[in-house]
């Protein structure tokens, strides 16, 4: 069958067109390369799986928020006891080969439990008895409420931990809102007055004096190795944090009081009531204060936890 010219034509002028517009095409790929599949920019982007070396260090998060951290886990051999004075509480520290007995000793004690109703009041700061298979003992003032443990520690030739976890307690719960930012506080007669400010992610010195019916105590004596002893807990997740004060008994530089000062680093912006533990004529008193934490100044593309902790260092 002969094709008609007119038809052939046309088909040629297709055929043409067709290689004009591949050509086209493939110079420009040549031109610009192959398209990405992500976004340019993100080329350095590396997510790690579950379970790999992305896992946060002790250090990088707050002291307390955490039952388990680094291969260790709190565990309470009971977390609902009734209220009522010296009630007894045990748990052990479970690490990779079972309950722990070793640990390095953290100003003079090898374990500081802090305890503490969830609207913080009932502070309690106690060293438990360790037994030969790994359990801690010791007893708690309990009242009805939620309370958070908070076990201070360092395992032999480990790093400074600070493991939490909670504790119910039924009965009636006399709930109080956290107390407001409080400077001045009078314990069993001696009054403890604050001075200096928090400010989130950077170094601030706080100096707690301690007075007598007016009267400055020069005569404070070492408690755990030092004049004073400070715990922050951060309103609303109770995040924990050590404070070390400037100096020691003995030093031949540190005075016994009236004045105590803490180098403090809180990571973040918030309200923390604080807790002083100091001693004085053979007793122990601590001293219950609020203040509030401002922000640094700094653009941290709102990353307000990544500031310094101390591992939880127990006091």
């Amino acid at each position: 069958m002969q094709i008609p010219s007119s038809t052939l034509a046309r088909a040629l002028v297709f055929v043409a067109g067709l290689a004009l517009v591949f050509g086209v095409a493939l110079a420009a790929g040549a031109t610009l390369g192959p398209v990405d599949t992500e976004p340019r920019g993100h080329d350095d982007t590396h997510v790690e799986p579950i379970g790999s070396q992305a896992t946060a260090s002790p250090q990088s998060v707050p002291g307390g928020l955490q039952s388990a951290q680094g291969g260790y886990r709190l565990v309470l051999a009971d977390t609902r006891l009734s209220p009522g004075a010296g009630r007894p509480v045990s748990f052990t520290i479970e690490g990779p080969e079972g309950p722990v007995a070793e640990y390095d000793v953290a100003h003079t004690k090898l374990l500081h439990l802090i305890a503490v109703r969830r609207d913080f009041e009932g502070f309690q700061h106690v060293h438990p008895t360790l037994a030969a298979d790994g359990t801690w003992a010791t007893t708690l003032d309990l009242t009805g409420g939620s309370w958070r443990v908070f076990a201070d520690f360092t395992p032999a030739e480990g790093e400074p931990l600070t493991l939490g976890a909670d504790l119910a307690v039924p009965g009636p719960a006399a709930a109080t809102d956290p107390r407001p930012e409080t400077r001045s506080v009078t314990v069993d007669g001696y009054t403890v007055t604050l001075t200096g400010d928090l400010l989130a992610g950077a170094h601030s010195e706080l100096t707690l004096t301690v007075t007598r019916d007016g009267r400055p105590v020069s005569d404070l004596q070492p408690y755990l190795g030092a004049y004073g002893h400070l715990v922050a807990l951060r309103e609303g997740d109770l995040a924990y944090l050590h404070v070390h004060p400037t100096g020691e008994p003995g030093d031949g530089v540190t005075a016994p009081g009236p004045d105590v000062t803490f180098g403090v680093e809180v990571p973040s912006q918030g309200d923390y009531q604080l807790y002083l533990d100091f001693r004085h004529n053979g007793v122990v008193r601590t001293a219950h204060l609020a203040l509030p934490a401002s922000a640094d100044g700094h653009d941290d593309g709102g990353h307000d936890d990544g500031g310094h902790d101390d591992g939880g260092h127990g006091p």
